[in-house]
Parts: structure tokens; sequence; C-alpha cells
């Protein structure tokens, strides 16, 4: 990004109406929200709407998946996962996250740098939105159009 896209912040072009998990939902209801939105990632909220983890398509899988891979290639984690009832028993706890406050560059290097798609947006410990690279891509190009 060659040009200057410090003055668009996060909060401008964050997604706002973001389909959670809530940490009591069971497994089978993630599996119906995979199946129905087709993201990739779903942030895990507790009852105060604050952000406690994240699941992604690799976790999903690797519980579709345990029974298949040989036990010498078992994991501590994926045993405890494959054995969950609820989102909190097989989330990823503590994830990335950004300020709504910081702007598109933060967002991206961020992105490259743990090598992840979409960014959970929280304020004061609260999920207000996800950013992805979809959304800054689309930013900067309907910038490049206008100028």
């Amino acid at each position: 990004m060659p040009e200057n896209y410090s003055d668009i912040f996060i909060r401008d072009i964050m997604t706002q109406d973001v389909v959670v998990v809530n940490e009591d939902d069971p497994v089978e209801h993630i599996f119906e929200l995979f199946d129905k939105y087709h993201f990739n990632t779903y942030p895990v909220v507790n009852n105060e709407g604050k952000l406690t983890g994240i699941i992604d398509q690799d976790i999903m899988l690797e519980i579709i998946m345990f029974h298949r891979i040989p036990r010498t290639k078992h994991t501590h984690i994926a045993a405890v996962r494959s054995q969950g009832e609820s989102a909190r028993e097989i989330m990823i706890p503590h994830p990335v996250t950004i300020s709504p406050d910081e702007n598109l560059h933060d967002a991206a290097d961020m992105m490259l740098k743990h090598h992840i798609n979409r960014v959970c947006v929280v304020e004061d410990d609260k999920l207000v939105g996800i950013i992805s690279k979809k959304n800054i891509i689309c930013e900067v190009y309907k910038r490049k159009e206008v100028e």
C-alpha cells in the first residue's frame, strides 16, 4: 500500500453485524453456523458480549477427523477438543484483537504478521466488529477509483 491510508480507521470499515458463537453453544450448533454462513472463523463471546475466544475451520475439521488420525499423531489439545461439547471447550482462547481506533495499516500488518484473514475488533473487552482482508482490499480499491 504505497499510498498513506493511515486516515482510515477500523471503526469506519469494519463489519459490525457479526455472527458470533456463545460460550455455552453446543458443538452441533457451531457446525450449523459453518454450514449456513460459510465464514472461516467465528468469535466466541460470553453472556456480557466479551470476546473469550475464536473457533476456526481447523478446529472443526480436527474434531471431525480426530478418530481417523493415527494415535501417535494425537496431541493433548486435539484429544480434549474431540471430547468437547460446547464452544468454551473447543475454542482458541485469547484471539488476536485490534481496537476500532487503529488504522487500516495496523490491521493489514497484524493480519500479515499472524497469517490470519480476520481480526476481532474489541473495545472495553467487548466485541464490536470484525475487520477482514476483504474489508481492507475493498476500501483501498474504492478509494483508488475515486482518485
